[in-house]
């Protein structure tokens, strides 16, 4: 029985880490602590082989007024989880960190690729990491994941405003582009993978398959019974104009595949599966 302590409390990906684990409770006892304010300096880490950390700050818009709190919680407050675990004799922590480390709208990433963060999630998130990385040794293995952007049933960002697009608009431009994204099962079993193994290192999950975001937006369309036309006539304006969200939706950002091999296999739903399940509410 591996007893695992999750920190950050009402986070996506803890929350659907949790669901997850549950569906094996005969191998898994789970417990979700709050770090919102220092009561969890109290508690007794000891009891759990693996501490997962999802608590930081994402999907807020930056600005002056909450630069700081985005170095405290992704950067200070992580660390001090890890070494409250290390100190209390945890055995493994995984800590999330995101592909925003590299800076990067659009282009190829490679385990070459140094990270060049641009804004204070990104940089937050990259020294937290580098702080955690000192505490890793022959008796606290530490484990990063860098995923790229995550989708599923109560996701946040930009899949939920392309899935309220697809479902009221008739077309949609055609770009051929390429996306490295993750399923939330996907996700969850990659975890669960490093849990069971005690791994250690650096990693990069994502989909068996790139994402197109054109073919994308058409299998939300045709998952709410419509029938979306994918038209070219939009083409070059998305080509011409540098925008910041456009790159977002419409560039190629992705992982080189190698990256993201694991000695086990995690992607439990194919592409055109995780997208139907994902707006049918379906889980499997």
């Amino acid at each position: 029985m591996k007893k695992i302590l999750i920190t950050g409390a009402n986070s996506y990906i803890g929350d659907s880490l949790e669901r997850w684990l549950q569906y094996k409770p005969n191998e898994y006892t789970l417990y979700v602590l709050d770090v919102k304010n220092t009561d969890w300096q109290n508690h007794d880490f000891s009891k759990y082989q693996t501490v997962v950390n999802v608590a930081g700050i994402a999907h807020v818009k930056e600005n002056d007024e909450n630069k700081a709190l985005y170095y405290e919680v992704n950067r200070d407050l992580a660390y001090e989880i890890a070494r409250k675990a290390k100190n209390d004799g945890v055995k493994q922590f995984i800590f999330f960190s995101s592909m925003s480390v590299y800076g990067l709208d659009a282009g190829i990433i490679t385990r070459d690729t140094v990270p060049r963060p641009k804004n204070n999630y990104g940089k937050s998130k990259l020294e937290a990491e580098q702080l955690i990385s000192t505490l890793d040794d022959d008796i606290f293995a530490v484990a990063i994941i860098r995923p790229p952007m995550v989708y599923g049933k109560g996701c946040k960002g930009n899949y939920v405003r392309l899935s309220n697009f697809a479902k009221h608009t008739p077309f949609f431009p055609n770009i051929n582009n390429k996306r490295s994204m993750i399923y939330i099962n996907n996700l969850t079993e990659f975890i669960k993978l490093l849990i069971d193994d005690g791994a250690k290192g650096l990693f990069f999950p994502q989909n068996d398959e790139y994402v197109n975001t054109s073919e994308m937006v058409k299998l939300i369309s045709e998952a709410h019974g419509k029938n979306m036309r994918m038209i070219k006539i939009f083409n070059p304006i998305v080509k011409i104009f540098d925008f910041k969200i456009l790159n977002k939706v419409f560039g190629s950002l992705i992982y080189e595949q190698n990256m993201s091999k694991y000695v086990k296999k995690y992607c439990t739903s194919c592409f055109n599966e995780s997208v139907f399940q994902t707006e049918m509410r379906i889980r499997t």
